[in-house]
């Protein structure tokens, strides 16, 4: 195992971290992975001028993803109850620059008013305040319901595992979905990028009964059927920490 002077193992990372200390700790829980196919073209609408889209044997997906944020905190903070932990659904895609390859969400929806208005202002996130509740264990299964304040637009549901817990090997699609490391954002006209940190996600399949997926349908992707997920899996969860998102040189279009 390959382990910086921090701490951190980086073997399974394909590129390399920042040196620097990284800035904030928290850990994603209780998550269901939702994914879809969606048509390129229609995609590439959804995102800043400069990204492009990383294809998985020539498809692009969009995930949708129901989980609880827990813990967040700056180093070297403590956890502040009430405020560090909460749910969040969020849409996010598939994307590259430069060789390395992240996700870019179209959405954001926590049930945190100081994330939503901090991440916005700071990073350009796309945090909106939603009501979002995740409930249960990997082996009993999920709920989850969300609805934004603003729209009223949500996604209710649960999911249960149907497979024991593995990890994704190179060159598969979960590998693709699952094995990101870092993010990207536009904020003030221009591309920015981050890192994100955690061990390889163990996962198992699922089955999800979507009640009502407006949020996803609210993005006009294409998608038939935003109650019926083509892909749907489960995870306990990853221990994570983040760096500063920085504007890349160049601009968006370098």
């Amino acid at each position: 195992m390959v382990t910086r002077k921090d701490g951190l193992a980086v073997d399974h990372i394909p590129f390399p971290m920042p040196e620097g200390r990284w800035i904030l700790r928290q850990n994603w829980k209780k998550l269901t992975f939702l994914h879809w196919e969606v048509d390129p073209d229609i995609l590439r609408r959804h995102l800043p001028e400069g990204l492009e889209i990383d294809l998985h044997e020539g498809k692009a997906y969009i995930g949708c993803i129901p989980f609880v944020m827990e813990n967040v905190r700056p180093h070297p903070l403590p956890a502040v109850p009430g405020v560090s932990t909460f749910g969040e659904f969020n849409i996010r895609t598939y994307v590259t620059k430069n060789g390395v390859p992240g996700v870019f969400f179209l959405t954001l929806d926590a049930k945190s008013r100081v994330t939503c208005f901090y991440a916005k202002w700071k990073y350009g996130l796309a945090y909106r305040y939603a009501k979002a509740f995740v409930k249960g264990t990997l082996d009993d299964g999920y709920t989850w319901s969300s609805r934004r304040s603003k729209g009223g637009v949500g996604l209710t549901g649960s999911a249960k595992k149907c497979s024991e817990l593995r990890q994704a090997e190179e060159g598969t699609l979960e590998y693709f979905l699952f094995e990101r490391y870092s993010l990207y954002t536009i904020h003030k006209g221009r591309l920015h990028h981050g890192y994100t940190h955690h061990s390889k996600w163990w996962y198992a399949d699922a089955e999800a009964e979507v009640k009502q997926n407006t949020l996803v349908e609210s993005y006009n992707l294409g998608i038939q059927d935003a109650t019926k997920p083509e892909l749907m899996h489960m995870s306990e969860g990853v221990e994570v920490v983040t760096w500063h998102l920085l504007p890349m040189a160049g601009g968006m279009n370098e």
